[in-house]
């Protein structure tokens, strides 16, 4: 299946924290969108692999995916090296998207950037015609390059290069984030397990602000924030667009 944007992330709940509202707006664009996590976060201090699964599946209900996957890398241990590369520049060629959202590439959570540099470094190598990877059933993949890799913000704040509104698919963006009762504050989940720093009502509240803040700066009610390494080019000054009037 092709995809015309695949979102990747390290830990099941990074995508949905960082830029499920702009996969739900380009959805309703009528754009095809998926996720790929990279791990189970069997890390994690609160609930269990098989937990975040079902919580992943819910989520990805939510927000109306065409595909989600887990590549099942190591949370905490894996890599940015040849293996791990060319097990992501499988996953990109399967997909063949246009647009890759990937993990900051510098966070608090070092998983974060880590995660960062290696979607970068596969997206790039996934175009060199050298580098033979195979499908599940044993065809040689085509070479594939997207043509933009835009880091969503997490933890640590960082200019954006761009914010998207994302108003109007806001509610299911918490409702997406929520979907992971184990790991955010919910009523539901009562397992005698320690609270950590994103099981607090707080943590929630910031996320909210922070959406606020990036859709103040286009003067809307929420947007996400993103980077990006390379130089945006337009072909029309159509392509801006003036929300704050």
């Amino acid at each position: 299946m092709k995809l015309d944007i695949l979102a990747i992330a390290v830990h099941p709940d990074d995508i949905e924290l960082g830029c499920s509202g702009t996969l739900m707006a380009e959805k309703l664009l009528g754009k095809k969108t998926g996720v790929i996590n990279l791990t189970r976060g069997e890390l994690g201090t609160r609930g269990t692999p098989e937990l975040r699964e079902q919580e992943s599946a819910k989520a990805a209900a939510i927000m109306h995916l065409d595909a989600r996957e887990n590549l099942r890398m190591a949370d905490g241990f894996f890599k940015n090296d040849e293996e791990h590369q060319r097990l992501l520049i499988k996953a990109i060629r399967k997909y063949q998207p246009e647009i890759v959202l990937a993990n900051s590439l510098e966070d608090r959570h070092p998983d974060h950037g880590r995660a960062g540099h290696l979607i970068s470094d596969a997206c790039f190598l996934s175009g060199l015609r050298k580098i033979e990877t195979f499908d599940d059933e044993g065809k040689l993949q085509q070479h594939w390059r997207p043509k933009y890799i835009f880091h969503y913000i997490q933890y640590r704040y960082f200019n954006p290069t761009f914010v998207y509104d994302i108003t109007n698919v806001f509610e299911r963006k918490i409702e997406s984030i929520k979907a992971y009762s184990s790991q955010f504050f919910s009523s539901e989940y009562v397992k005698d397990e320690p609270q950590t720093y994103i099981s607090t009502p707080e943590f929630l509240n910031s996320i909210i602000g922070r959406q606020q803040m990036f859709g103040k700066m286009i003067g809307v009610a929420y947007a996400e924030g993103f980077i990006c390494e390379k130089m945006i080019g337009i072909n029309s000054m159509d392509s801006f667009i003036q929300l704050d009037t």
